[in-house]
């Protein structure tokens, strides 16, 4: 009864999300430079609540903190779904300065990242194993209360796609996880063996895929946890990144810089 609740309350927030997104063409249109700015940090809209493991903090980055109204929308509906949650954002700089100061060991390895998405990958394994939370990707909402999906018990909660494979766009975990530590510690040897060529391959799900045992390992299906790109759409989000989405930029740029180039740059 619950599930099917749920799934009926996702496509409800899916056609509205959709709605939303349609307006914001002819919005944008008249406003082409209107942009919204995402707060570095914000307080929970509502205080108390049960302790928790997981840490109630959203961490959420994106190359820029000036977003459109599609994507500024996404945000302020996740606020909504989440109102117990403190928030913390993190632009590309901030991402680097937070590996700096309590991982300078991966920095190096950090650096020789050269597409956002991939080094945004890292940072969200290394800011969860840090001070623990919920990741949320930047085009991905809630379709049920956050403290209702995370619960007050659970240490760790992975997102199961439609193929029933685990993926990165959403993690829940407490700090210390030793199975963020494993992951964290196959992205470096990715990095360092510098065989593969994909980003999902060598920071993304498919180190989640390769690491984790999905019944090992605590985990929730998309449909009655989170969705992705309901809101907002890749013109929305990156047209003011040239670039556009990873899997465009990693065509004509290789995922990792060489160690003689990375020095040369340093």
């Amino acid at each position: 009864m619950k599930k099917t609740l749920i799934v009926a309350t996702s496509r409800l927030i899916k056609l509205v999300a959709n709605i939303t997104k349609v307006i914001s063409y002819p919005f944008h249109w008249v406003l082409p430079k209107k942009r919204f700015t995402l707060p570095e940090q914000a307080a929970p809209l509502l205080k108390g609540g049960k302790p928790s493991p997981i840490p109630r903090i959203v961490w959420q980055t994106n190359f820029t903190n000036r977003v459109t109204l599609p994507v500024y929308l996404n945000y302020l509906f996740n606020r909504i779904m989440a109102p117990g949650f403190e928030y913390r954002f993190m632009i590309t700089e901030a991402r680097r300065k937070f590996i700096a100061e309590h991982y300078p060991e991966i920095l190096p390895h950090y650096e020789r990242l050269q597409i956002g998405a991939a080094q945004a990958d890292l940072w969200r394994l290394l800011v969860l194993h840090k001070f623990g939370g919920v990741y949320l990707d930047i085009d991905a909402h809630q379709i049920w209360p956050l403290s209702c999906i995370v619960g007050t018990e659970r240490e760790e909660l992975y997102v199961t796609t439609r193929k029933g494979e685990l993926s990165n766009y959403f993690i829940a975990s407490a700090a210390d996880n030793p199975n963020l530590a494993r992951l964290i510690e196959r992205v470096v040897e990715n990095i360092q063996e510098n065989k593969l060529t994909n980003v999902f391959d060598i920071t993304g799900p498919g180190v989640f895929i390769e690491q984790l045992d999905l019944n090992a390992v605590d985990t929730v299906s998309y449909r009655y946890a989170v969705n992705q790109g309901s809101f907002t759409n890749e013109h929305f989000q990156y047209v003011d990144k040239p670039a556009g989405k990873w899997t465009r930029e990693q065509k004509i740029t290789s995922v990792l810089r060489n160690i003689t180039s990375s020095k040369r740059g340093s």
